[in-house]
């Protein structure tokens, strides 16, 4: 058997990649829609990819089934309870699908979504399991969140007493050293709990998941359901787009190169400028109105929870990084990409009438301000569970991918001190409080783990 982990840090998603070697047969899982990596090594093996497998309807990630399918001719696949949008195959609970001595059996574990499901893998199909893919099911450290759908017609709760069920009767009697292999790690916003590691056994999290040692379903269903992170703001857009069928993906198409007056242009007719550069350089200049996520980091996650998935875009970054960024973004199913700022450096040092700095502050200046501004706003975007654990006193907590839709809490004609954690998100939260009409907007360096070491007393 040749069975391959592809771990994705950018979004912490995990697909795999399944194959008998006996007789060339593969099968792709919950694959992102950049398939390259895929068809270079299925090829390099000599393998043949028959089919995709999706463990549910993903709410973080535009999958890349229909490319894979379409490069591929290999058969769409889900559990039978999902509905999408085009053609596939129905998969059975208990079915077994055999690629030769290599034998996946499909395991309905409904929780996270509906439609859930998880997969055993055989390397002989009389062995005992040798791996479980529990998609959202099942992380390490974690189960899935039960409270995504809230919005289009589940509640947490239902769901919750649901993955209560398919832990217990379908993934908690599997044997103890079947490795777990989940859809996603730490990072991710579709559990709050998830480890750093990418893969456990089911022994391991018997032990170690607080989610399995609760000591009944009631017990579980307020674990799973308190403290969840605010889910960025294009999950329900992706949820959606991922049952449709969407235009495919061309991943070596670089973004069209547009000069000042079409990037002006674009922006004119309602596009966003997202500058995906380092948030030191996007300090020390950037164009009017535009919105800093930096590449650096978690970019398309803080795109889609701070751009409207209808936005046209201009991207603004490093030259040579434009189709990096495209991709990106576009595997969250952000494909309105209009062009790229050609030559942004000449661009800005040829129009310094149209470039602004951004205000940075020390933890010492922020003090300092706090002294000496009546008014001072002070904004806190980290997630709740970060918030609980000390703040900014007289902070307003708001999480970054919710403050578009909470702009009328703030008031703009105030001066405002955003911070984070370390210094990314405030940045993104600042340039998008600038895009908005905020007067006076700076945030903290360093962030409140700085503010911590310079006022741990006042923290």
């Amino acid at each position: 058997m040749k069975f391959t982990q592809y771990y994705l840090d950018c979004l912490s998603q995990a697909s795999y990649l399944i194959g008998d070697e006996t007789t060339g047969r593969a099968v792709v899982v919950d694959p992102r829609r950049d398939i390259s990596d895929y068809l270079t090594d299925a090829e390099a093996d000599g393998f043949t990819i028959e089919m995709v497998i999706e463990t549910h309807f993903h709410a973080d990630f535009l999958s890349g089934h229909l490319e894979l399918a379409e490069a591929t001719g290999a058969t769409i696949a889900y559990g039978a309870v999902a509905e999408p949008e085009f053609e596939a195959r129905s998969l059975g609970d208990g079915e077994r699908i055999g690629l030769g001595e290599v034998e996946l059996e499909i395991l309905h574990t409904p929780g996270h979504t509906p439609e859930s499901i998880s997969i055993v893998v055989r390397e002989q199909a009389d062995a005992d399991p040798y791996a479980v893919l529990t998609g959202d099911t099942l992380f390490i450290g974690d189960v899935g969140r039960p409270d995504l759908l809230s919005s289009i017609g589940f509640t947490a709760n239902d769901l919750a007493a649901k993955l209560y069920n398919s832990l217990h009767t379908k993934l908690m009697p599997l044997p103890d050293a079947t490795r777990v292999y989940p859809a996603h790690g730490a990072g991710s916003a579709c559990g709050k709990n998830l480890s750093t590691d990418t893969w456990s056994t089911m022994g391991d999290q018997r032990r170690t998941n607080y989610a399995l040692l609760a000591p009944d379903e009631a017990s579980f269903i307020d674990m799973v359901t308190e403290g969840q992170p605010p889910a960025p703001g294009y999950f329900i857009y992706d949820a959606i787009l991922n049952r449709k069928d969407r235009p495919l993906l061309d991943e070596a198409a670089v973004p069209v190169r547009l000069d000042l007056a079409a990037a002006e242009a674009a922006v004119a007719a309602g596009a966003m400028l997202i500058d995906g550069r380092d948030t030191d350089d996007f300090a020390r200049g950037h164009l009017v109105g535009s919105v800093n996520v930096g590449l650096g980091g978690r970019y398309a996650e803080f795109a889609g929870s701070v751009v409207p998935s209808d936005a046209d875009m201009v991207l603004v970054v490093d030259e040579g990084y434009e189709l990096e960024a495209k991709n990106r973004l576009a595997r969250i199913g952000f494909d309105r990409v209009v062009g790229h700022l050609g030559q942004p450096l000449a661009v800005m040092a040829n129009n310094p009438d149209k470039v602004r700095r951004a205000s940075r502050l020390t933890v010492e200046e922020l003090q300092r301000r706090q002294g000496e501004i009546d008014g001072l706003q002070v904004v806190d975007v980290r997630n709740p569970g970060e918030v609980e654990a000390g703040m900014v006193p007289g902070a307003i907590p708001i999480p970054v991918g919710q403050l578009p839709g909470r702009l009328g809490e703030l008031d703009p004609a105030a001066p405002t001190v955003v911070y984070c954690a370390a210094g990314y998100r405030s940045s993104v939260a600042a340039s998008v409080l600038r895009e908005a009409g905020f007067d006076d907007v700076s945030d903290v360096l360093g962030g409140y783990e700085a503010w911590t070491e310079f006022a741990p007393a006042t923290s």
